[in-house]
């Protein structure tokens, strides 16, 4: 099967979160099962950089199309080279962190290049059987491909329902959609113009990054005002739990850390814990749990929950350290923090992607206490790296860790719940065969991206074999 694969981020040559992981990770596993998949993203400075055997391809009417290869797995590429993503900054945000105010425009080109790949007016001779979308930035894509005829299918992948695009109405002519497109049944979300929106009401079936975000998204708890949507269209809707790359996150061979351990030498990460503590000016405490966050400091994360139960942590004798960036009153809230414990607290705003390997390795314990959480990788590679996780009940947190077996598990988005969890965490870290027996059941779990990829595949092959029917004629 041929797949476009379109996304806005991967890894290693653009990466803003968890995303990029995935677009990396699953057109490998699709390609090493035998589809004939290919990446469409935004020619964006590191992308032009990074791309392997670069050349163009196509002349576009807005800018020209080169074709590459990813650096580490051969996957083709194509990027969209064009002035409006030659930038500093990053993908979605200048310098200053605002968001790029000609942001519509931007994913507007991405999403109507895709279309424009998969119709009878492309450039190259390869056309895709099915566009597959990723989050708002490709939302466009499936209404382009409807209102073109394009034969192709159309699968919108939701990584996040959080994050949705919504821009002024007047973009809607300006990037080539008709007015009629602008409506209830259509582009219109409450008054704006919603490029997630579009991809849900457009796209021929729906995909969420776990089978409980699958669900959780139809309420209106956590539908974000598209859980009407998203109900009507409930037999179209799939969960399908990440993956995550074993050649990039295993600890018998991962490349950033200078000890090597698996399942039957666990003794070895009190190395990597020893360098880990040196190294962010902790306390050198082999007994001490020792806690880990990678993560983007946000509300949704549930990181005011770890602030509000950090002094009984550090009453038991607790360590953390924290790594990520985000809402700035996180960042600043965990920097004071750092300051109040030395030598107990540990904050690093950024992302490091060898420290975040080396936090992984070095914990004893990994937090993960989020609101809400579609998928998340954290908490597969903290089993991984046999360091047990502690998630809330939802999402993919609750699809991949199980209480007291892989993991510690707490329901409610409550301080009292989180530190009820916390403490059982540390009263099994201190019995040290249960705790290993926790280590080893995590570190057991298959969590590689081929399961998923078969999953994807027999939802193409669904797609495939239902009939299409094509909007009225709009050439791109």
């Amino acid at each position: 099967m041929r797949i476009l694969f379109v996304t806005s981020e991967i890894h290693p040559l653009v990466k803003t979160g968890g995303l990029a992981d995935v677009s990396a990770s699953l057109p490998a596993a699709l390609q090493s099962l035998g589809m004939d998949i290919r990446i469409l993203i935004p020619g964006y400075p590191g992308v032009l950089s990074g791309m392997k055997e670069a050349f163009e391809c196509a002349r576009l009417s807005e800018g020209s199309l080169l074709c590459g290869k990813m650096p580490d797995t051969g996957v083709p590429v194509y990027a969209i080279d064009h002035p409006i993503f030659r930038r500093g900054g990053g993908p979605y945000v200048d310098e200053q962190g605002l968001d790029w105010p000609d942001n519509a425009a931007r994913f507007g080109l991405l999403s109507k290049t895709a279309a424009l790949l998969a119709s009878r007016h492309s450039p190259l001779e390869w056309k895709p059987e099915i566009v597959q979308g990723n989050d708002w930035q490709s939302g466009l894509a499936p209404a382009f491909m409807h209102f073109s005829g394009s034969n192709a299918r159309s699968m919108m992948t939701v990584h996040n329902l959080a994050f949705q695009g919504n821009f002024s109405r007047d973009w809607v002519g300006g990037l080539g959609l008709p007015p009629s497109s602008y409506s209830m049944h259509g582009v219109e979300f409450h008054g704006r113009f919603s490029f997630l929106k579009a991809g849900l009401y457009y796209s021929n079936t729906i995909t969420t990054v776990s089978p409980s975000y699958a669900q959780e998204i139809q309420t209106p708890e956590m539908g974000c005002g598209m859980e009407g949507l998203l109900q009507h269209r409930r037999r179209d809707v799939h969960g399908i739990l990440n993956g995550i790359d074993l050649s990039e996150w295993s600890p018998e061979r991962d490349g950033y850390l200078n000890v090597k351990y698996d399942e039957s030498n666990l003794q070895s990460k009190i190395e990597i814990k020893r360098e880990l503590q040196a190294g962010l000016g902790l306390e050198r405490q082999d007994d001490a749990p020792l806690f880990g966050i990678v993560s983007r400091l946000t509300y949704q994360k549930g990181l005011d929950l770890v602030h509000s139960c950090l002094d009984a942590l550090f009453e038991q004798g607790a360590q953390i350290a924290v790594l990520g960036t985000g809402e700035k009153e996180y960042e600043q809230a965990f920097l004071r923090l750092a300051e109040k414990h030395p030598g107990r607290c540990s904050t690093s705003i950024g992302y490091d992607e060898s420290l975040a390997h080396n936090i992984m390795a070095g914990a004893d314990l990994f937090l993960m206490p989020s609101r809400f959480e579609p998928c998340g990788l954290n908490q597969m590679y903290g089993m991984r790296y046999g360091t047990p996780p502690v998630v809330r009940k939802t999402g993919g947190l609750a699809d991949s860790v199980t209480d007291n077996e892989t993991g510690f598990v707490f329901e409610k988005a409550e301080a009292g719940a989180f530190r009820e969890a916390i403490s059982r965490a540390i009263s099994c870290y201190r019995n040290r065969e249960a705790f290993r027996n926790i280590q080893r059941s995590g570190m057991a779990k298959n969590f590689a991206w081929e399961k998923s990829a078969r999953s994807y595949i027999a939802l193409y092959e669904s797609l495939l074999s239902q009939g299409l029917s094509t909007g009225p004629g709009f050439r791109i």
